[in-house]
Parts: structure tokens; C-alpha cells; sequence
């Protein structure tokens, strides 16, 4: 048996990973290739590219890396119709992955969507490209499912792998003796994983670090440096604001920098739900470039009033949210500064995403190779 698979930036090669590991158990002898990451490298898989390749972010700036990409396609069809897999998963990177879908389900290749695109926040119209692309999508928000059912696109609610794996146990206390803190309060400033979530969002969170430090002799900042090609320009901003001795950098390790924190602040994406599923008050912005950002205003493509998960996910909005013209240090300063002076409001908060976690922990990697094998057997 042969499982092809395509996997867009660290995220989809962690959901890869552990779909791989759990499809060898049920098929040992199964050949898996694929466009991947180290983690699914380490899972079995052949690497025929890697994950990072697909890395690209916003609206305009993808077009300089088309051809590429476009031609990494095309190779991809002209080795998977040649000589067909048993199945093709393709992992997030919906831009990439659907076109590459349509083309091999064409070819009688069955085909896995893994991660439904963001339909319910913008670009709703791709609801009819997904359904000419997947046999099946997997889903990985309890609301997903109910999209696809007017339209009959078969889904499965598989949960969401990270409410399986985040830490069991929150301990600040511990994490912040590991860490070698030694401070009243501790906020986590996670300014992103990007280059260009650095440059648009780094400097503007730091400012607000360096305006709350200003009010709070004994608090302390800890930043997980999420690549080391981002450090320079993460340790440029944190020195030219004079926050050099305020701020711990780590080498990764989010988890524990987060678990750590009283409050978390940082870039909006996967590690706002990660915040929440460790239980944490947190304040997220997000910002994209100004010409990504006109085309999406024009073309009144974003559809909804809150961006961060945890604020879809409850039935209340609890992360104060900050957006494009609204990215102001002094108005991030005075959220992150409200949740520090308001314990009641921070332990409410923390209660509420407890539950969010049960909610979203189902076994993700079990669900999902369970609904690759009842594709594979049909």
C-alpha cells in the first residue's frame, strides 16, 4: 500500500506525524511519501520535498514564490497519476493542496482533505472547489461539520490534536523554577513564528511590554523564539526598547513559557488556541501587509466579528482582540495590565478553557486514520 501526503509549514507536519503513526499500525508494511516535515521524517515518511517549501503567508506576497510552486505541483500530479497511491491525504495548505487534490481524485485517486480551510471566517466560496477536490475532509472544530452537510461533502469531527497533547498538569510555580524566573508576575510574549510576523507585530508588542514594565517593578517576560533564523531580529526589537534584562528568551519550548505566564500576549494563530488549552488569559493581535490587507477590505472577503479560535469556541468572546489599524501598544498594554490586576477574571477564564479542552480532545490521530481506512475500504 502506498499513502501519499502533503503537509503546509510545522503545523501540518505535526498532524502528519501523528496520522502517519497511527495508519502503521493498522498498515506496517505501508509506503508513505510525500512533501514533509522532520517530524513526519521521523514517523516513516519518505521526504520527496519539504514542508517548508509550502511556508508562505498573506495574500500578495505567495505570488513570488508561484512558479515554484506551480511546477512542485505539477511534478507532484505527473509522479502521483504515474504511479498511483493507495490514497492522498493533503494537510492544511488549502491554496496548494486542493488544486493538487482535484487533479489526482480526477485521476481516481481518493483523496483526504485534512484541516477544513477557514470557509466560516472568509473565502466561503471555496466550499464548492473543496467539494470537486475530497472524497472526505477531516475537521478539526466542532462547527465544521454542519458547513459541509448542505453542500454533501462527507466530514469527520476529529478534535483537535493539540487539546491531546498540551501538557496535563498546568503548574506555574514548577514551570517558572525550570525556567530560572524569579518574579511576582510573568507575562509570555509570542510574537510569532514568521519573518514577517516579527516585522509587522514584533515591535509592537514589546512596546507594550516595555509600557506595562514601566508600572511593575517585579514582573518579568519570556519569549520562546520559535526558529532560530528569527532570533536577530526578535533580540534587535527587545534591545532597542531596553528590555534586554526584562525579557527570557527560550530556544521554542511555547508550552513552557506559556504555562509560566499569568497572561499571555502574542501574534493570533495556532498558539491562541494553545493558550487556551493550557488554561491562560491571553491577548492576541494580528496584522497583515497593507496591500494583503486593502485586497481582503475591498473584497470584504473576512466575515466574521472575532479571528482568534478560542473566540469562535465560546459562547462568550474572553480574549481581548486587536486588529490591523487597531494594533496599538498602549491599548495592548492596558488589556494585558487589566487581566494581571483582575484574578478573579483570570481564574473564570481559565475555568472556561478547562472545558474547552474536553471539548476538543477525541483521539485526534485515532479519528483521523480511522476515517483514512474507512475511505481506503469502501
Amino acid at each position: 500500500m502506498k499513502i501519499a501526503l502533503v503537509a503546509g509549514e510545522s503545523s501540518g507536519d505535526l498532524l502528519g506525524a501523528g496520522l502517519v503513526r497511527a495508519l502503521r499500525e493498522r498498515y506496517p508494511e505501508a509506503v508513505f511519501e510525500g512533501v514533509v516535515g522532520p517530524e513526519m521524517l521521523a514517523a516513516g515518511c519518505e521526504q520527496l520535498e519539504p514542508s517548508e517549501s509550502l511556508a508562505v503567508f498573506g495574500l500578495i506576497e505567495p505570488l513570488t514564490h508561484l512558479p515554484r510552486l506551480l511546477r512542485l505541483r505539477k511534478n507532484l500530479v505527473r509522479r502521483w497519476t504515474t504511479s498511483p497511491p493507495d490514497v492522498f491525504v493533503g494537510i492544511d495548505a488549502p491554496d496548494f493542496n486542493l488544486g493538487l487534490e482535484k487533479r489526482l481524485r480526477a485521476a481516481g485517486v481518493k483523496t483526504v482533505h485534512y484541516v477544513s480551510p477557514s470557509i466560516w471566517a472568509w473565502r466561503a466560496g471555496r466550499i464548492k472547489t473543496i467539494k470537486a477536490a475530497a472524497d472526505t475532509v477531516l475537521c478539526i472544530l466542532p462547527f465544521e461539520e454542519a458547513l459541509y452537510e448542505d453542500v454533501g461533502v462527507d466530514t469527520v469531527f476529529v478534535g483537535h490534536p493539540k487539546a491531546d497533547s498540551v501538557a496535563a498538569v498546568i503548574d506555574p510555580v514548577t514551570a517558572r523554577k525550570e525556567l530560572g524566573i524569579d518574579a511576582d508576575e510573568v507575562v509570555a510574549v509570542l510574537p510569532g513564528s514568521r519573518a514577517s510576523e516579527i516585522r509587522l507585530l514584533g515591535e509592537t508588542l514589546f512596546e507594550a511590554a516595555a509600557l506595562i514594565a514601566k508600572s511593575r517593578d517585579s514582573i518579568r517576560f519570556v519569549t520562546p523564539v520559535a526558529t532560530p533564523a528569527l532570533r536577530a531580529a526578535i533580540e534587535a526589537q527587545i534591545e532597542a526598547l531596553e528590555l534586554t534584562d526584562k525579557v527570557l528568551l527560550l530556544e521554542g519550548d511555547s508550552e513552557r513559557a506559556m504555562i509560566a505566564a499569568d497572561v499571555v500576549l502574542l501574534a493570533s494563530g495556532t498558539a491562541a488556541l494553545e493558550s487556551a488549552l493550557l488554561t491562560k488569559p491571553t491577548v492576541a493581535a494580528y496584522k497583515l501587509g497593507k496591500l494583503s490587507y486593502a485586497i481582503v477590505n475591498a473584497l470584504n472577503l473576512l466575515k466574521l466579528e472575532y479571528f482568534t479560535l478560542p473566540n469562535l469556541l465560546t459562547e462568550i468572546p474572553l480574549l481581548p482582540e486587536f486588529m490591523q489599524e487597531d494594533v496599538r501598544a498602549d491599548d495592548i498594554a492596558r488589556s494585558v495590565i487589566e487581566l494581571l490586576d483582575d484574578p478573579e477574571r483570570r481564574r473564570f477564564i481559565a475555568d472556561r478553557f478547562a472545558r474547552l479542552r474536553v471539548e476538543l480532545a477525541q483521539n485526534t490521530d485515532q479519528r483521523a486514520a480511522d476515517a483514512v481506512v474507512a475511505l481506503l475500504t469502501q
